[in-house]
C-alpha cells in the first residue's frame, strides 16, 4: 500500500507553466466597502498577466458568512478580464475554511491566495508569478519586511510563537510569513490531499515542501474598516498552529514538571539539613500550602495542554466537513465578450 502521494504528473511542461492558468482566491468577510475597488485592481492584474505571460486567470471570491452586502456585491462583479466565481459559505467558518473552499473550487492550475481587505497588493502578484514561471518555484510566499509599527509586546509574542512552533520541528515555518502566497499546480494538488480538519494554512503550505522562495513586502493600509482579528482570535489561531505543527507545549509541560521535581528535591534537602544539623523545626503549614498550590497549578496547566491535543484528536475523529457551500456561481469572461460582440453587431 502506498502511504505517500505522487504529484509529479502535475508539474506540467516546464517550458510553458503559464499554460495551466492561475486561480486567484480571495476570502471575504464583511468586505462590501472595498470589494468592487479590489476587483478592478484584480482585473487590471489579469490583463497585465495575459499580455506578459499569456496567462489565463480566474478569481474565486469566497464569502465567509458576511453580514453586510459582500455577497450581493460579489454577485454583480463583472467578468471583464477574467472568469469570476462566487462561493458563499453557509455561515462564518473562519479564514482557514474559506481558504480551503477557494482551493477546492479553483479550476486552473496554479493558485494564489490574497486577502479581500486591500492590504495584499495585486501589483505585487506579478513578482510572485515571475518567480513561478521564470524561476521555477513551486511556493512563492510573502512575509512582512518589518514590524516597526507594531507594539513591543506584539513583536515579542510573535517571536515567541515562532520559536515554540519551530522548536525541534523538521520543517521550519518561516517567521512573519502570511497567507499571501502562490502555489504551483503540483503544490496546490499536494495541499488538497492533506486530510486534516483543523488546518493551519501557512504551516501546511510550508510542510508540503517543494522549491520555495520568500518575498518581503510592506502591507498596504486597509481599504476600509478595522481588522476583525482581535487579540483573542489571534491567540486562538496561535494555539491552533502550535497544536497542529508542534509538540513544544508538551515538551514545555514535561520540562516544567522536571523543574518542579528538582526544586522539591532541593527544598527537601534544605529541610533535612536544618533539622539534622541545626536542630531547627521547619514550620509545616505555610510550606505545605505553597507546595500544594504549586503542584496543583502545574498539574492543571499540564492537563489543559494535553486537553488541547485530545480535543484536536476528537475533532479529527468526528470528520465533519470543513465548510458547507450555500451558493456557487460562475461568470465566464469569454461568454460576456461574446455577448458584447453580438450586441454590437445587432446594433449595427
Amino acid at each position: 500500500m502506498m502511504l505517500g502521494a505522487d504529484v509529479s504528473n502535475m508539474s506540467g511542461d516546464r517550458r510553458k507553466p503559464a499554460s495551466q492558468g492561475l486561480s486567484i482566491v480571495v476570502p471575504a468577510f464583511n468586505e462590501a466597502a472595498g470589494l468592487a475597488r479590489l476587483h478592478d485592481r484584480v482585473c487590471k492584474l489579469a490583463d497585465s498577466l495575459k499580455q506578459r505571460y499569456s496567462l489565463a486567470c480566474e478569481v474565486v471570491y469566497v464569502d465567509d458568512g458576511s453580514t453586510d452586502a459582500t455577497l450581493a456585491i460579489a454577485r454583480d462583479l463583472p467578468p471583464s478580464s477574467l472568469d469570476v466565481q462566487v462561493v458563499s459559505l453557509s455561515r462564518n467558518f473562519g479564514k482557514e475554511a474559506a481558504l480551503m473552499a477557494g482551493l477546492d473550487h479553483a479550476r486552473l492550475g496554479a493558485v494564489l491566495f490574497m486577502d479581500g481587505d486591500g492590504q495584499h497588493s495585486p501589483e505585487l502578484v506579478e513578482t510572485l508569478v515571475s518567480h513561478w514561471i521564470e524561476g521555477g518555484y513551486d511556493v512563492v510566499y510573502t512575509a512582512k519586511a518589518h514590524r516597526d509599527n507594531e507594539s513591543f509586546l506584539r513583536r515579542v509574542s510573535v517571536r515567541g510563537f515562532y520559536f515554540l512552533i519551530n522548536w525541534g520541528a523538521r520543517q521550519k515555518i518561516p517567521e512573519d510569513a502570511g497567507d499571501f502566497r502562490l502555489l504551483s499546480p503540483r503544490a496546490a494538488a499536494a495541499l488538497r490531499q492533506l486530510p486534516e480538519r483543523n488546518r493551519f494554512f501557512k504551516g501546511l503550505a510550508t510542510w508540503i515542501g517543494f522549491k520555495q522562495i520568500r518575498v518581503d513586502y510592506e502591507p498596504e493600509s486597509r481599504a476600509h474598516g478595522v481588522t476583525t482579528f482581535s487579540p483573542g482570535r489571534l491567540l486562538g489561531l496561535s494555539i491552533e498552529g502550535l497544536t497542529s505543527f508542534s509538540v513544544a507545549p508538551l515538551r514545555v509541560a514535561s520540562l516544567l514538571g522536571l523543574l518542579l521535581a528538582f526544586s522539591a528535591f532541593l527544598f527537601g534537602l534544605s529541610i533535612l539539613w536544618e533539622t539534622v544539623v541545626s536542630g531547627k523545626s521547619v514550620p509545616g503549614y505555610p510550606s505545605l500550602v505553597v507546595g500544594l498550590m504549586t503542584i496543583g497549578g502545574v498539574q492543571l496547566i499540564m492537563i489543559g495542554i494535553v486537553g488541547e491535543y485530545i480535543g484536536k484528536i476528537l475533532s479529527e475523529m468526528k470528520a465533519r466537513p470543513i465548510y458547507f457551500v450555500a451558493e456557487h456561481s460562475v461568470k465566464s469572461a469569454d461568454i460576456e465578450s461574446t455577448d458584447a460582440v453580438t450586441s454590437r453587431t445587432a446594433a449595427e
